[in-house]
C-alpha cells in the first residue's frame, strides 16, 4: 500500500482483499436495478469495491456516536442520536448518483433499523426561468446557479433534527426545478448528499455545504473518459426521450443526430468540462475517500484521508 502525506493510496487488488470473509448483500438483480444509464456497476464491483467501502464507513459511523455521546456527557447535554452525513461530488456523468444509489441501498440493508435518506442537490438549482433572468443559464450547474443559502438552511435543519423538511424537486426530463412538488427528508440517522457543488468551498456564505459532512466522497476520472460517458448518456437519453414530447431532449431525439451530438459536445466542453476543471476539480482533495475510475467506470484505486 502506498501512501502520500495525506492518503493512503489503495490500488484495486489490495482493496478487494479487505472484503474476504464478507457476504454479498445485493443480488445481481438489485444492482441492475440500482445502476445508472450507462455505469457498468458489476456484482463483482459490489462484492470487491463497496463492500469495504461499507466496512469503512461503519468504523467511521461508530467512531462519530461515540464522540458525540461523551461531548454531550461532559456538557450534560440530553442524549441525541445526531444524523450521519455523506457527501459524494464528481463531475456530470461520473456516476456519483451510482455510488449514492449503492450506498443507500447497502446501507439501508447493514442498518435496518435506521433510516438512511437520499438526496441531490439538483433541487437546490434555480429554476430555469430565474437562470434566465440573470442571464446565466448556460451556466447551470456552476456556482451561482444554486441557491446556496436554501441548501445551507436545509443542511442545518438536517443536523439540528427538524421533522418534514422539503427539498425542492428537480427533474432531468423537464430539465427543471418541477413546480410546487417536493421531496420530504423527516429525520434520517443517516443522509446521503450526492452533487457535483458538495465539495466547494464558500464564496459569499461564512459556511458551506460540506461543514455538515462527516464522511465526503470524490468520483474521480479523467476528463476525456467523462467526456465519453456524457456522450453515451447523451445518446441514451434520446432513445427515451422521442415518446415524450414534453421531455426536453425531445427536439434532439426527434431532429439530426448528428447535429444532436455536436450540440451536446459543444455543451460539454463549453459548460461541464470548464465547470470541472475550474470549481469541482480542485476541491477533490477535499474528499476523505476519492475512487478513482478508468474505461467503462472500473475503479482500479480508491484514496484514503489520514485523519
Amino acid at each position: 500500500m502506498q501512501e502520500s502525506d495525506s492518503f493512503y493510496i489503495i490500488n484495486r487488488e489490495e482493496w478487494q482483499e479487505l472484503n474476504k470473509n464478507k457476504k454479498m448483500m445485493l443480488t445481481d438483480t438489485e444492482v441492475e436495478a440500482l445502476r445508472s444509464l450507462n455505469d457498468n456497476v458489476s456484482v463483482m464491483d459490489v462484492k470487491e469495491i463497496y463492500l469495504p467501502i461499507l466496512e469503512i464507513l461503519d468504523k467511521y459511523i461508530k467512531h462519530y456516536h461515540e464522540r458525540q455521546d461523551e461531548i454531550k456527557r461532559f456538557l450534560g447535554k440530553p442524549h441525541k442520536k445526531d444524523p450521519y452525513i455523506i457527501g459524494i461530488a464528481g463531475s456530470v456523468a461520473v456516476g456519483k448518483s451510482t455510488l449514492a444509489r449503492f450506498l443507500q441501498a447497502m446501507m439501508a440493508r447493514a442498518y435496518p433499523d435506521q433510516t438512511v435518506s437520499l438526496i441531490t442537490t439538483d433541487g437546490f438549482l434555480y429554476p430555469n426561468e430565474v437562470l434566465k433572468e440573470r442571464g446565466i443559464l448556460n451556466r447551470k450547474g456552476f456556482p451561482e446557479s444554486y441557491d446556496m443559502h436554501r441548501l445551507i438552511s436545509f443542511m442545518g435543519d438536517v443536523k439540528s433534527g427538524r421533522r418534514h423538511i422539503q427539498v425542492p424537486l428537480y427533474s432531468h426530463r423537464l430539465y427543471n426545478i418541477v413546480p410546487d412538488k417536493f421531496e420530504i427528508i423527516d429525520q434520517p440517522d443517516i443522509l446521503i448528499v450526492e452533487g457535483i457543488n458538495v465539495l466547494q468551498l464558500p464564496t459569499n456564505e461564512k459556511i458551506f455545504v460540506s461543514d455538515f459532512f462527516d464522511f465526503s466522497f470524490y468520483v474521480d476520472a479523467e476528463p476525456a473518459k467523462i467526456e465519453n460517458w456524457y456522450l453515451e448518456r447523451f445518446g441514451l437519453l434520446l432513445k427515451t426521450a422521442f415518446k415524450d414530447p414534453s421531455n426536453y431532449y425531445y427536439p434532439y431525439a426527434i431532429g439530426d443526430k448528428k447535429e444532436a451530438f455536436q450540440m451536446a459536445r459543444t455543451v460539454w466542453k463549453k459548460v461541464n468540462l470548464k465547470n470541472l476543471e475550474e470549481f469541482i476539480l480542485p476541491t477533490r482533495f477535499r474528499a476523505d475517500m476519492i475512487l478513482h475510475k478508468t474505461t467503462d467506470h472500473f475503479i482500479d484505486q480508491l484514496l484514503l484521508k489520514k485523519h
